[in-house]
């Protein structure tokens, strides 16, 4: 459609839009999200209560309990899970409301066992986290005051219920934190409730098991019919047009005639009269789309949107339904090649890298999360040139606003079924709720852009064939053994991709990560891999560069938080990471001894707490600059990098990039750069020292590579410029010397090499090298010199050094503000401007900067 037209037809279809705004609606939608209270079960000690919220967040706004968080505070709530739990409110149903033709209520949320009553009579019971309930209630309401409660039962009690009444121990990996919980008898009842795994513990989380209404309550009526869904499913793209299937799913009363239309961003793109039929039924309309803009990821276009309106016009009622929807085409792509299967992403047509993180709920009650908190952690991942996130099947099923920012961002999504580190039951009652599950969240999630691929699991499969599971499980009984794996067969062989073919065909679904497909272990060459020989095998940071397969979805390495963040949950009688509340927030069994372990390989011991932090963000850092590199060179054998992780759900020691208050650590700084465009990555490989570079354009790039080797006071002792043809979307070496030759005549505990790839003028990348550990290095006291700028939104801090500043991190203390760059090394001679938002004055600011050094922490 030309564009004079299509403005013709939005000014057209604006004034229809005024015209018809007086229309009757069919539907009517309530929240009913406040006058809440809550109280034990069985007694009369009701308190305010926030909806959507959960027990533990009433219990700590009503100051009944201190902050979880704090210190050991974690340990004094484990009664709370143990409890029944009641809420309860009130709401008017005016003859009006009565008289529609459906009254119901719509739970988007209730976690977990909740039997829901009206005026005293049962509705129903409920037992998924996941899952969304709508009742109807039209028989159960009296006209004027009605009272809704919810009672929730408590999902330990009914676990163990479950546990007990199994025919075997279904196997659980040690991150059920049973015993910090309290459970009788240690029993891991978390797999036989349908609820995030993460609220029993993790190896960086918590066990605060919830309960509660955790997302919104509505209060909806209706006449005649009402849109239950829309889907939009995409045909074909082509430069000219895109064409599309609109599935209107409806839930009618009578039988009757009646008009469906479709429009985009207010523009009618097609209309068909229906004769509906009774109860459910699912109308489709084809659309298309002239002159589409394709949805790409971060960094390589834009991320067009188009709001589709499915309207529903019966007698000259109406109602309708939108949603956003990118136009682009994605594939999984798995082909045989000479190295076995490859396992890549092609987004409208080009095979695309996958740079980012795995992601896990920002909190660990999740009604907590706000909107900037999402926005916070997208944002992070957009300017840190990722272009996707992974969401991890331990925690839940994200809230809309998330993909929403994701679609915005071009940030893809990996999406897991909420199933990890564990087996399942496999009776009938389980089954079917799993089925009914996976129906709500695929149906809920499709139409968004950013989702990319579902993914039944994660590490069940390996648990299994590669943890010892079945060897265990087959020595106690091999009956049971071929249950437990057939259940799993069930769910994930089964259920789950039968869910997302008839609900979401053009996804592709992957049964287990990590896996070589679908009931095969991972290897290297035909899937994609988690990788934990780096920490919990000790093995050595440059083993990342080396065990590489075809997508690497997981791998990391611990750090704490800075101080200003642990002074948010200790004292500083605790700032010591044996004392009993660090050791509290580092959940990990293994983890002060490996981060000792590997601070030593690398670092001198830091000399306090604070220069711990400090040094244990830079070891962070550094070793997983090895991964993220070492991945980005292998393209195209390998095209995918996942770090773990990018978010903490409460503050703790872990894998995190930034931490619960979502301040960034070392490791946020260095991704920013590993996953840049344009990577210029020198490394040892054997007895050799090249340099490669990374281009993800879709351009070739014409440019200068610039090296030389100084000295830490500036001094060049080497230098080599050369013209470089950098192909688009490829990673290829254009420096390779023998590593001793190379050193002959340089001194690798003085000196450096550094690099930098210029197009023209302008700085693509640097990088630098160091060819002996940090803690062998001759490092010099520097003298760093400051100037300070105001500008809009804080200020341009200039920096100087006379000598190498080795990981020069810049902070204010305890007051708020962020650094554009962090964590960097400033070279002699070489004037360095960072940008810090904040809202301090400068008189503050002048008090609060703090300058330090590697060479200062020992």
């Amino acid at each position: 459609m030309a564009k004079s037209l299509y403005l013709l037809l939005l000014s057209v279809a604006c004034l229809f839009q005024s015209c018809t705004s007086q229309n009757k609606e069919l539907m009517i939608n309530q929240e009913l999200n406040s006058g809440w209270q809550f109280a034990e079960s069985g007694t009369d000690d009701w308190l305010p209560a926030i909806v959507p919220g959960c027990v533990h967040t009433d219990l700590l706004a009503n100051g009944k309990i201190e902050d979880p968080f704090y210190r050991l505070n974690e340990r004094k709530l484990q009664w709370i899970d143990k409890k029944d739990w009641v809420y309860k409110t009130t709401f008017d149903a005016d003859a009006a409301l009565l008289q529609h033709d459906r009254v119901m209520l719509d739970f988007k949320g209730l976690d977990t066992y909740a039997d829901i009553r009206i005026n005293g009579d049962l509705v129903d019971s409920t037992d998924n986290m996941f899952r969304e309930y709508q009742l109807d209630v039209k028989p159960f309401l009296k006209e004027g005051n009605n009272e809704l409660e919810i009672t929730f039962r408590s999902p330990i009690n009914e676990g163990i219920k479950k546990y007990d009444a199994y025919t075997y121990v279904v196997p659980v990996s040690a991150n059920d934190l049973a015993e910090i919980g309290e459970v009788e008898g240690g029993k891991r009842v978390s797999v036989f409730t349908r609820k995030a795994g993460y609220h029993f513990g993790w190896d960086w989380g918590p066990r605060l098991v919830t309960s509660g209404i955790w997302r919104p309550v509505y209060l909806k009526a209706w006449d005649e019919a009402k849109i239950n869904d829309l889907q939009i499913v995409q045909h074909e793209v082509t430069k000219d047009k895109a064409t599309f299937s609109a599935l209107v799913e409806l839930d009618v009363e009578e039988a009757k005639p009646a008009t469906i239309t479709v429009l985009a961003d207010g523009v009618e793109l097609a209309s068909s009269e229906f004769e509906l039929s009774k109860g459910i039924s699912l109308n489709k309309l084809e659309f298309e789309i002239a002159n589409p803009k394709l949805w790409w990821t971060n960094g390589l276009g834009e991320q067009p949107l188009y709001n589709i309106t499915a309207r529903l016009d019966i007698d000259g009622q109406t109602t309708e339904l939108s949603h956003r929807i990118g136009i682009r085409t994605l594939e999984l792509v798995r082909d045989q090649d000479e190295q076995g299967t490859s396992f890549y992403f092609k987004l409208n047509g080009v095979p695309v890298f996958m740079k980012g993180a795995n992601y896990i709920p920002n909190d660990v009650f999740p009604s907590r999360v706000t909107h900037q908190m999402y926005q916070n952690v997208v944002n992070t991942a957009k300017e840190s040139n990722m272009n996707m996130l992974r969401v991890w099947g331990g925690g839940i099923y994200e809230n809309d606003e998330f993909y929403d920012l994701c679609d915005e961002a071009g940030i893809l999504v990996w999406q897991d079924f909420m199933f990890a580190c564990a087996m399942f039951p496999g009776n009938p009652e389980f089954l079917d709720n799993v089925k009914a599950e996976a129906e709500d969240n695929v149906k809920r999630l499709r139409n968004h852009p950013s989702l990319g691929v579902w993914c039944g699991n994660n590490e069940i499969l390996a648990a299994w064939f590669d943890w010892g599971w079945k060897r265990a499980e087959e020595a106690k009984s091999q009956d049971n053994a071929d249950s437990i794996y057939a259940t799993y067969q069930k769910i994930f062989h089964e259920i789950l991709p039968d869910a997302v073919q008839k609900y979401d065909a053009q996804r592709s679904y992957w049964a287990s990560s990590p896996s070589s497909g679908t009931g095969i272990p991972a290897d290297l060459k035909n899937g994609d891999e988690h990788y934990w020989g780096v920490w919990w095998g000790k093995e050595p940071f440059p083993n990342y560069a080396t065990h590489i397969a075809r997508f690497m979805s997981e791998y990391g390495f611990q750090s704490f938080p800075e101080l200003k963040s642990v002074k948010q949950y200790a004292t500083p009688e605790d700032y010591d990471i044996l004392s009993e509340v660090m050791n509290s927030h580092q959940r990990s069994s293994i983890g002060n001894e490996t981060i000792e372990y590997y601070m030593l390989q690398d670092y001198k011991k830091p000399k306090d707490f604070e220069s711990f932090l400090y040094v244990n963000h830079l070891l962070q850092a550094e070793g997983i600059k090895f991964a993220v590199e070492g991945h980005r060179r292998a393209m195209p054998y390998c095209m995918g990098s996942l770090y773990w992780q990018i978010n903490d759900v409460w503050p703790v020691a872990s894998w995190s990039s930034t931490d619960y208050y979502q301040r960034w650590k070392a490791l946020q700084y260095y991704v920013k750069k590993g996953f840049a465009p344009v990577l210029v990555s020198p490394y040892l490989t054997g007895d050799q020292f090249k340099v490669g570079v990374v281009n993800d354009k879709l351009e070739d790039i014409q440019a200068e590579l610039k090296m030389k080797v100084i000295d830490f006071d500036g001094k060049v002792i080497w230098e080599e410029n050369k013209p470089v043809t950098v192909a688009a979307n490829s990673s290829a070496d254009y420096f390779d010397v023998n590593e001793k030759a190379f050193l002959k005549d340089k001194d690798s505990k003085n000196q450096l090499f550094v690099v930098e790839l210029y197009d023209g003028g302008q700085l693509l990348s640097s990088n630098e090298f160091f060819f002996s550990p940090v803690k062998d290095l001759n490092l010099p006291k520097p003298t760093v010199e400051s100037s300070i700028a105001a500008v809009d939104g804080g200020y341009d801090i200039t920096l100087k050094s006379d000598k190498l500043a080795k990981n020069l991190f810049l902070t204010i203390g305890d007051e708020d503000g962020f650094f554009s760059d962090n964590y960097f090394d400033l070279f002699p001679g070489q004037e360095v401007t960072v940008h810090l938002k904040t809202a301090i004055s400068k008189e503050t600011l002048n008090d609060v900067l703090t300058l330090q050094t590697l060479d200062s922490s020992y």
